[in-house]
């Protein structure tokens, strides 16, 4: 079996004039698929460097990464932003959602900006996305005008638009309070367990990290336990 994430090796230094932080330490990592993976570790420990890193929204300083088998390193920065639109899905702890867009807007838009528009079947894969999330009374809304709870099922409709390989979420329930919070996290497990959708979700909430079926935990840039 292939796995989705495989990542091996990475570091993260950053420099600044002469001083140099080291955040990621030779960090070694796996996900088959259907996996639903909790990353967590005290503030600093490098889990929303390597989070980026794996969203390909950070170049690690060494280190190698495969999605299904395709290695990323090598890819230009052009390829990098069509990769991570048709293989990655992102789910944000401030949900990220384009103010000026009805909830169908959003969701639809992964797959709609690169074409230039909203095609019809954009439109149905969207409406059929926000039907599943329990929003099809507010599709046509403008997400200023959605609850807290409603905007993070929005966004993880919009993550599920272009079928990802992946869905990466940087703490998904840290902005809502508790009952949004088991809403969501009902939400992902129901697509982890039907769709076999592989989540890695980085957050400090032991609750949601026990609902999860495995947990990695860094320190100090390394992985401490798995």
């Amino acid at each position: 079996m292939t796995p989705v994430l495989e990542a091996r090796g990475i570091e993260m230094r950053f420099r600044n004039g002469d001083e140099v932080t080291r955040v990621l330490n030779g960090i070694d990592l796996s996900l088959d698929p259907g996996e639903l993976v909790a990353l967590q570790g005290a503030s600093g420990s490098g889990k929303s460097t390597l989070l980026s890193i794996v969203g390909l929204l950070l170049q690690p300083t060494a280190g190698t990464i495969a999605i299904e088998g395709q290695r990323v390193e090598g890819l230009t920065e052009a390829q990098r932003a069509v990769f991570r639109n048709q293989r990655l899905g992102f789910i944000f702890q401030f949900h990220h959602l384009l103010p000026d867009f009805t909830a169908i807007e959003n969701v639809a838009f992964p797959a709609a900006a690169p074409a230039g528009g909203i095609s019809t079947a954009m439109r149905q894969r969207a409406r059929d996305l926000l039907v599943r999330v329990g929003l099809e009374d507010r599709m046509d809304f403008l997400v200023t005008r959605l609850s807290g709870g409603q905007k993070q099922r929005v966004a993880i409709a919009r993550a599920l638009m272009n079928r990802p390989a992946l869905i990466l979420a940087d703490e998904p329930t840290g902005s809502l309070d508790r009952v949004a919070a088991e809403q969501v996290l009902d939400l992902m497990r129901e697509v982890n367990r039907e769709d076999k959708a592989t989540f890695l979700i980085c957050t400090h909430d032991d609750d949601v990290a026990a609902r999860c079926t495995r947990r990695i935990t860094l320190s100090d840039g390394r992985v401490r336990s798995a």
